[in-house]
């Protein structure tokens, strides 16, 4: 391995770092939205800039320590963990997924390159990633949370209706700042040589 190589991969370990810690904070501002326990992940935004920057692999690796991290300082502490694998569902598996955003990070990248408007492609693999983010909780919510659902409701239809409403809650909050931050996120994703 040559120099450059190692001193590049630091550097990306250095971002991954840094952007895990900034999504971790984010994860302590307050952010259930009305009666339900529908909640907007302001951490998922430095996650899908960094996932689309750096790429899949960093990107899944960003998001993992980002689960653990959220385990061991907010799960452990406010109920989140149930059981050993509910806990490794929805925070490694869970938050881990979202460096399926990394997917698309060649594509974004040519388009911006090229001039050519990014924004359809940075929604599209945002929606990749929240959407698996959010289907594990769905199915931990179904299996695991069902006895907190209304008497009268489906556990699933319940789990549901809340990870269902915490991904469009967290698909318009990535829509709107992609629209308003566009020149900005264009800096962020595409990396100077």
């Amino acid at each position: 391995m040559t120099n450059i190589s190692k001193s590049s991969d630091l550097i990306v370990i250095t971002e991954g770092a840094l952007i895990t810690a900034l999504a971790l904070v984010l994860s302590f501002v307050p952010h259930s939205t009305g009666v339900s326990s529908i909640e907007f992940m302001y951490g998922l935004i430095p996650m899908a800039i960094f996932a689309l920057r750096r790429g899949l692999k960093a990107g899944l690796m960003a998001g993992l320590v980002w689960g653990i991290l959220d385990l061991v300082l907010r799960g452990f502490s406010n109920g989140g963990f149930l059981n050993p694998l509910q806990g490794f569902v929805e925070y490694p598996l869970a938050f881990g997924v979202v460096g399926l955003i990394g997917l698309g990070s060649s594509r974004v990248k040519q388009a911006i390159k090229n001039g050519k408007s990014a924004l359809g492609l940075i929604i599209f693999y945002s929606a990749i990633g929240f959407f698996a983010k959010y289907f594990f909780h769905f199915i931990a919510g179904g299996i695991y949370w069902g006895s907190y659902a209304p008497k009268t409701m489906n556990p699933w239809i319940y789990s549901l209706v809340i990870n269902g409403g915490s991904f469009i809650a967290n698909m318009i909050m990535m829509l709107v700042l992609a629209v308003i931050l566009n020149r900005v996120f264009k800096r962020l994703i595409v990396i100077r040589d």
